[in-house]
Protein backbone atom coordinates (compact mmCIF):
# COMPACT_ATOMS: atom_id res chain seq x y z
CA UNK A 1 0.00 0.00 0.00
CA UNK A 2 3.08 2.39 0.45
CA UNK A 3 2.61 5.93 -0.95
CA UNK A 4 -1.09 4.08 -2.61
CA UNK A 5 -3.30 7.45 -3.02
CA UNK A 6 -6.14 6.48 -0.71
CA UNK A 7 -9.04 8.73 -2.95
CA UNK A 8 -7.67 10.14 -6.44
CA UNK A 9 -9.74 11.78 -8.60
CA UNK A 10 -8.88 12.48 -12.30
CA UNK A 11 -10.46 15.30 -14.87
CA UNK A 12 -13.94 14.54 -13.21
CA UNK A 13 -16.83 16.62 -14.91
CA UNK A 14 -20.41 16.21 -14.15
CA UNK A 15 -23.31 18.22 -15.65
CA UNK A 16 -26.74 18.09 -15.26
CA UNK A 17 -28.83 18.33 -18.35
CA UNK A 18 -26.35 20.88 -20.33
CA UNK A 19 -25.27 22.56 -16.87
CA UNK A 20 -21.68 21.73 -15.71
CA UNK A 21 -21.96 21.31 -11.82
CA UNK A 22 -18.16 19.99 -11.37
CA UNK A 23 -15.38 21.35 -14.03
CA UNK A 24 -12.24 19.26 -14.33
CA UNK A 25 -11.74 18.28 -10.32
CA UNK A 26 -8.42 16.78 -9.65
CA UNK A 27 -7.54 15.52 -6.33
CA UNK A 28 -5.29 13.11 -4.13
CA UNK A 29 -5.73 12.31 -1.04
CA UNK A 30 -3.64 10.08 1.34
CA UNK A 31 -4.68 8.15 4.50
CA UNK A 32 -4.07 9.88 7.62
CA UNK A 33 -5.30 12.88 7.18
CA UNK A 34 -8.46 14.96 8.24
CA UNK A 35 -9.77 17.31 5.23
CA UNK A 36 -12.49 20.10 5.17
CA UNK A 37 -13.90 20.36 1.25
CA UNK A 38 -15.05 24.03 1.60
CA UNK A 39 -17.35 25.95 -0.05
CA UNK A 40 -20.20 28.00 -0.49
CA UNK A 41 -23.89 25.96 -0.84
CA UNK A 42 -23.92 25.19 -4.34
CA UNK A 43 -20.20 25.54 -4.85
CA UNK A 44 -20.46 21.31 -5.89
CA UNK A 45 -19.44 19.82 -2.36
CA UNK A 46 -22.60 17.48 -2.45
CA UNK A 47 -22.44 16.29 -5.41
CA UNK A 48 -18.78 15.68 -5.29
CA UNK A 49 -19.51 13.36 -2.39
CA UNK A 50 -22.12 11.48 -4.11
CA UNK A 51 -20.00 10.82 -7.04
CA UNK A 52 -17.82 9.28 -4.24
CA UNK A 53 -20.42 7.32 -3.00
CA UNK A 54 -21.06 6.04 -6.77
CA UNK A 55 -24.43 7.68 -5.96
CA UNK A 56 -24.18 9.51 -8.86
CA UNK A 57 -22.38 8.85 -12.32
CA UNK A 58 -19.80 11.12 -13.99
CA UNK A 59 -19.93 12.55 -17.31
CA UNK A 60 -16.15 12.55 -17.66
CA UNK A 61 -13.18 11.97 -15.62
CA UNK A 62 -12.37 9.25 -13.56
CA UNK A 63 -12.79 8.07 -9.34
CA UNK A 64 -9.93 5.52 -7.29
CA UNK A 65 -10.37 4.88 -3.93
CA UNK A 66 -7.46 2.61 -2.73
CA UNK A 67 -6.37 2.30 -6.47
CA UNK A 68 -9.94 0.74 -7.34
CA UNK A 69 -12.86 2.08 -9.67
CA UNK A 70 -15.85 3.09 -7.86
CA UNK A 71 -18.44 0.01 -7.19
CA UNK A 72 -18.90 -2.90 -4.58
CA UNK A 73 -15.76 -2.44 -3.40
CA UNK A 74 -14.96 0.74 -2.49
CA UNK A 75 -18.48 1.18 -1.11
CA UNK A 76 -17.60 -1.60 1.42
CA UNK A 77 -14.44 0.95 2.62
CA UNK A 78 -16.08 4.44 2.56
CA UNK A 79 -18.71 5.39 5.60
CA UNK A 80 -20.78 8.02 4.36
CA UNK A 81 -23.00 10.66 6.74
CA UNK A 82 -24.93 12.41 4.01
CA UNK A 83 -26.11 15.53 4.90
CA UNK A 84 -29.81 14.54 5.42
CA UNK A 85 -31.08 11.17 7.80
CA UNK A 86 -31.65 8.33 5.86
CA UNK A 87 -32.72 6.29 8.89
CA UNK A 88 -36.25 4.57 8.92
CA UNK A 89 -37.39 7.04 11.50
CA UNK A 90 -40.32 4.00 12.98
CA UNK A 91 -37.38 2.10 14.19
CA UNK A 92 -36.21 1.94 17.23
CA UNK A 93 -32.34 2.84 17.89
CA UNK A 94 -31.03 -0.46 18.66
CA UNK A 95 -33.08 -1.69 15.88
CA UNK A 96 -30.88 0.38 13.30
CA UNK A 97 -27.85 -0.61 14.81
CA UNK A 98 -28.87 -4.34 14.21
CA UNK A 99 -29.42 -3.19 10.60
CA UNK A 100 -25.97 -1.91 10.59
CA UNK A 101 -24.43 -4.95 11.72
CA UNK A 102 -26.06 -7.30 9.87
CA UNK A 103 -25.53 -4.93 6.26
CA UNK A 104 -21.90 -3.37 6.77
CA UNK A 105 -18.76 -6.09 7.34
CA UNK A 106 -16.97 -3.55 9.64
CA UNK A 107 -19.27 -2.39 11.71
CA UNK A 108 -18.76 -2.44 15.54
CA UNK A 109 -21.61 -2.84 17.80
CA UNK A 110 -20.47 -2.16 20.56
CA UNK A 111 -18.83 1.30 19.77
CA UNK A 112 -21.90 2.60 18.31
CA UNK A 113 -23.55 1.68 21.73
CA UNK A 114 -20.44 3.38 23.81
CA UNK A 115 -21.04 6.41 21.56
CA UNK A 116 -24.44 6.94 21.81
CA UNK A 117 -24.40 6.33 26.04
CA UNK A 118 -21.67 8.68 25.48
CA UNK A 119 -23.86 11.20 23.53
CA UNK A 120 -26.72 10.78 26.48
CA UNK A 121 -28.99 8.72 23.93
CA UNK A 122 -31.51 6.15 24.74
CA UNK A 123 -30.93 2.93 22.02
CA UNK A 124 -34.52 1.87 23.39
CA UNK A 125 -35.83 5.08 21.95
CA UNK A 126 -38.09 5.58 18.74
CA UNK A 127 -36.38 7.69 16.40
CA UNK A 128 -39.35 9.93 15.27
CA UNK A 129 -39.36 10.71 19.24
CA UNK A 130 -36.36 12.20 18.89
CA UNK A 131 -34.87 15.73 17.58
CA UNK A 132 -33.77 16.11 14.05
CA UNK A 133 -30.25 17.14 16.49
CA UNK A 134 -30.79 13.82 17.97
CA UNK A 135 -31.21 11.89 14.80
CA UNK A 136 -28.56 13.98 13.67
CA UNK A 137 -26.39 12.40 16.59
CA UNK A 138 -27.57 8.49 16.10
CA UNK A 139 -26.61 8.72 12.44
CA UNK A 140 -22.81 10.09 13.55
CA UNK A 141 -22.52 7.34 15.87
CA UNK A 142 -23.46 4.85 13.68
CA UNK A 143 -21.27 6.11 10.64
CA UNK A 144 -17.73 6.72 13.24
CA UNK A 145 -19.18 2.79 14.32
CA UNK A 146 -17.25 1.44 11.21
CA UNK A 147 -13.82 0.75 10.36
CA UNK A 148 -13.43 2.23 6.92
CA UNK A 149 -10.87 3.73 5.42
CA UNK A 150 -12.46 7.00 4.07
CA UNK A 151 -14.92 8.78 5.87
CA UNK A 152 -17.49 11.26 4.38
CA UNK A 153 -19.30 13.20 6.35
CA UNK A 154 -21.54 15.72 4.42
CA UNK A 155 -22.28 19.09 6.66
CA UNK A 156 -22.59 16.70 10.00
CA UNK A 157 -22.56 20.21 12.14
CA UNK A 158 -25.78 21.70 10.24
CA UNK A 159 -28.51 20.88 12.81
CA UNK A 160 -26.86 21.06 16.08
CA UNK A 161 -26.37 23.80 19.09
CA UNK A 162 -22.79 25.03 19.52
CA UNK A 163 -21.98 23.16 22.61
CA UNK A 164 -22.60 19.76 20.39
CA UNK A 165 -21.00 20.90 17.77
CA UNK A 166 -17.53 20.52 19.74
CA UNK A 167 -18.91 17.12 21.31
CA UNK A 168 -19.37 15.47 17.86
CA UNK A 169 -15.71 17.17 16.87
CA UNK A 170 -14.61 15.35 19.41
CA UNK A 171 -16.28 12.26 18.56
CA UNK A 172 -14.82 12.36 15.11
CA UNK A 173 -11.35 13.37 16.57
CA UNK A 174 -11.04 10.07 18.94
CA UNK A 175 -13.37 7.55 16.62
CA UNK A 176 -11.56 7.33 13.53
CA UNK A 177 -8.92 4.52 12.80
CA UNK A 178 -5.20 6.73 12.19
CA UNK A 179 -4.87 4.92 8.80
CA UNK A 180 -7.68 6.11 7.80
CA UNK A 181 -8.83 9.76 6.08
CA UNK A 182 -11.95 12.16 7.14
CA UNK A 183 -13.32 14.10 4.49
CA UNK A 184 -15.74 17.07 6.31
CA UNK A 185 -17.95 19.02 4.07
CA UNK A 186 -18.51 21.88 5.43
CA UNK A 187 -19.54 25.99 5.38
CA UNK A 188 -19.10 26.22 8.62
CA UNK A 189 -15.73 26.65 8.70
CA UNK A 190 -14.52 28.12 11.94
CA UNK A 191 -16.17 25.43 13.58
CA UNK A 192 -14.21 22.83 12.18
CA UNK A 193 -10.91 24.49 11.64
CA UNK A 194 -9.16 23.35 14.64
CA UNK A 195 -9.18 19.78 13.92
CA UNK A 196 -8.22 19.67 10.11
CA UNK A 197 -5.03 18.79 9.08
CA UNK A 198 -5.91 20.04 4.65
CA UNK A 199 -8.38 21.87 3.45
CA UNK A 200 -9.79 21.63 -0.06
CA UNK A 201 -11.55 25.04 -1.59
CA UNK A 202 -14.33 24.46 -4.23
CA UNK A 203 -16.10 27.42 -5.66
CA UNK A 204 -18.46 27.41 -8.74
CA UNK A 205 -17.96 23.27 -9.70
CA UNK A 206 -13.67 24.28 -9.61
CA UNK A 207 -11.32 23.16 -6.99
CA UNK A 208 -9.46 26.05 -6.46
CA UNK A 209 -7.40 25.04 -4.06
CA UNK A 210 -5.66 22.47 -1.53
CA UNK A 211 -3.29 23.09 0.84
CA UNK A 212 -1.84 21.88 4.30
CA UNK A 213 -4.17 23.76 6.72
CA UNK A 214 -1.10 25.17 8.83
CA UNK A 215 1.08 26.00 5.76
CA UNK A 216 -2.25 27.99 4.37
CA UNK A 217 -2.54 29.75 8.09
CA UNK A 218 1.26 30.59 7.76
CA UNK A 219 1.48 32.05 4.48
CA UNK A 220 -1.59 33.93 4.95
CA UNK A 221 -1.07 34.81 8.29
CA UNK A 222 -4.96 34.21 9.14
CA UNK A 223 -7.31 31.96 9.91
CA UNK A 224 -8.46 29.38 7.31
CA UNK A 225 -12.33 31.09 7.81
CA UNK A 226 -10.89 34.51 7.20
CA UNK A 227 -8.63 33.28 4.04
CA UNK A 228 -11.83 31.21 2.60
CA UNK A 229 -13.92 35.03 3.45
CA UNK A 230 -11.47 36.89 1.75
CA UNK A 231 -11.03 34.30 -1.52
CA UNK A 232 -14.77 34.35 -1.88
CA UNK A 233 -15.72 37.92 -0.82
CA UNK A 234 -18.16 36.42 1.23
Amino acid sequence: MSNMKLLEIKSLNKSFDNKKVLKDINLNISSGKIIGLLGKNGAGKTTLIKLINDLLTPTSGEILINGKKIGVETKKVVSYLPERTYLNKQMKVFEVIKLFKDFYEDFDDKKAKKLLKELDLDIEQHLTKMSKGMQEKVQLALVMSRKADLYILDEPLSGVDPATRDYILDTILSNFNEKASIIISTHLISDIERILDEVIFIDKGKVVLQSSADKLRNKEKASIDEIFRRMFKW
